[in-house]
């Protein structure tokens, strides 16, 4: 598997979304979902396994990338496309996408989720990029 992605993906279907020993089992104690996005360039499509918390009836994402200096490519490809399809355990949803770079509800959906994941805290001292914030709502109850 040339991307570390497909291992995730691969034993998170295997194993109705749960993820232990994919990325050296760096995400096995996380809530996952996989994003299906469309390049907002290329048009490719895409699948992303990302952790999520769920929140007053929305799925909440945060695009920390690990601290890196850049944004995921994959929140500008969301934030193009008016609706898109994520795989939960053992369904899909399609759900629409607002991405909170900055203001109240964007600070307010932030602390809620350093309290849900604690580690957000080392990934923003290896950067000075703010973290932008991603509301999924659901459009479709889920199937499977």
């Amino acid at each position: 598997m040339d991307n570390p992605n497909e291992a995730v993906i691969a034993e998170f279907r295997a194993n109705s979304g749960v993820v232990v020993e994919a990325a050296g089992g760096a995400v096995k104690d996380l809530d996952l979902v996989i994003l299906h996005h469309v390049g907002r360039k290329s048009g490719k499509t895409y699948q992303t396994p990302v952790s999520y918390m769920d929140h007053e009836g929305s799925y909440l994402l945060v695009a920390s990338y690990a601290g890196a200096p850049t944004e995921p490519q994959w929140v500008a490809n969301v934030a193009a496309m008016s609706a898109l399809t994520v795989e939960f355990g053992t369904g899909t949803m399609s759900v629409t996408a607002t991405v909170l770079r900055e203001g109240p509800e964007r600070d307010r959906l932030y602390a809620i989720a350093v309290a849900h994941w604690p580690f957000l805290r080392d990934y923003e001292a290896r950067t000075d990029r703010r973290f932008p914030m991603i509301r999924l709502d659901p459009v479709t109850v889920p199937s499977g």
